[in-house]
C-alpha cells in the first residue's frame, strides 16, 4: 500500500519461498501474473517476482521454507525494540553472516524473517482489496493481476490459528491492526501493518499457509491458466473457488468475489 513507507517490522514486505529449481519457479509464477523484477546470485541464487501489489522472493535452496519476510535498514535496532516488547527470535544472525537475518515463529507456527535490506528493495505500490475502490471489485480490467485477481490476504498467510483473539494480540505487537473481524463461518480476521495483509483463520478446514486472491470470472481465469499448462488445482467450493499448489509447495487460493 503506497500510503505507508514503513511498518514496525521494516520498509519492504514480501512472501519468501525457497525452491530447489529457481528457473522453473520463476517461469511458473510468471504464468500466474508475477513477472521477474530482480535477480542475483549473491549470497545464493535468488529472484523476485511481483504483480505490482505483492512481492515474492524466491531463493534457491533444497530445504523447504515458506514465510513472510521484511527487509530492514536498521535491523539491529528494530530487533532490539521487538525483544523489549516480548517478541522472541528463534534464530539470530551469526558474526560474519553476509546478510543479517532474525527469525520469528509465531505461537501458531508461522515463519517471519527480518533481513538486512542490502539490495535496496522497494515495496510494490499496487492496489489490494483494502485500497481498491469498491466499485472496481466487479471490473476485472482494474485488477492488478489479470491472471489471479486482486490480492486479498497472505493468510497467516491463510494459516490457521488455534485462538483468534490470542493471535490478534500477538500480531498487534508486530505492528498490525485489525481491519475486519467476523465470527462466521468460523472466527477470522484481516489485519494489516500498511505493507502486508494477513488473514487469521480459526479453523481446521486447512492446515497450510496460502496467498489469497479474489475476483470475478474466476472459473474463466482458472481455465485460462490450465490451458497454459498450470496444474494442481483443487476445487474447494465449486469450480470458481480453488486451491492451487505450486510445485515447490506454495498454495494460492483463487476465490470468487463475494464468496
Amino acid at each position: 500500500m503506497s500510503s505507508f513507507s514503513q511498518s514496525k517490522l521494516g520498509e519492504v514486505a514480501c512472501v519468501y519461498v525457497t525452491t530447489p529449481d529457481l528457473d522453473s519457479s520463476v517461469a511458473m509464477y510468471g504464468q500466474l501474473g508475477f513477472p521477474k523484477t530482480a535477480s542475483n546470485t549473491f549470497p545464493v541464487p535468488w529472484a523476485q517476482v511481483s504483480d505490482g501489489s505483492l512481492l515474492i522472493m524466491m531463493r534457491k535452496d533444497p530445504v523447504s521454507y515458506i514465510g513472510l519476510t521484511y527487509y530492514v535498514t536498521d535491523i539491529d535496532n528494530v530487533a532490539a525494540r521487538l525483544e523489549k516488547e516480548g517478541i522472541e527470535f528463534v534464530q539470530k544472525p551469526k558474526e560474519g553472516d553476509p546478510i543479517k537475518r532474525y527469525y520469528i515463529k509465531t505461537p501458531d507456527g508461522f515463519n517471519i524473517m527480518l533481513a538486512s535490506n542490502l539490495g535496496a528493495f522497494s515495496q510494490p505500490a499496487g492496489l489490494t482489496m483494502l485500497t481498491m475502490k469498491p466499485e472496481d471489485f466487479q471490473a476485472a480490467d482494474k485488477y492488478p493481476n489479470k491472471q489471479c485477481g486482486a490480492f486479498g490476504e497472505f493468510c497467516e498467510f491463510c494459516h490457521p490459528v488455534t485462538d483468534l483473539n490470542k493471535s490478534i494480540e500477538y500480531w498487534k505487537k508486530l505492528g498490525f491492526t485489525v481491519k475486519t473481524q467476523m465470527s462466521s463461518p468460523y472466527p477470522w480476521a484481516i489485519l494489516t501493518d500498511g505493507l502486508m495483509l494477513i488473514g487469521l483463520h480459526q479453523t481446521k478446514d486447512f492446515n497450510y499457509p496460502a496467498i489469497t486472491y479474489f475476483g470475478i470470472n474466476t472459473e474463466k481465469r482458472i481455465q485460462q491458466l490450465k490451458s497454459q499448462g498450470v496444474k494442481n488445482f483443487t476445487e474447494m467450493m465449486g469450480k470458481s473457488n480453488v486451491s492451487l499448489k505450486t510445485w515447490e509447495g506454495q498454495h494460492f487460493f483463487l476465490f470468487s468475489m463475494g464468496m
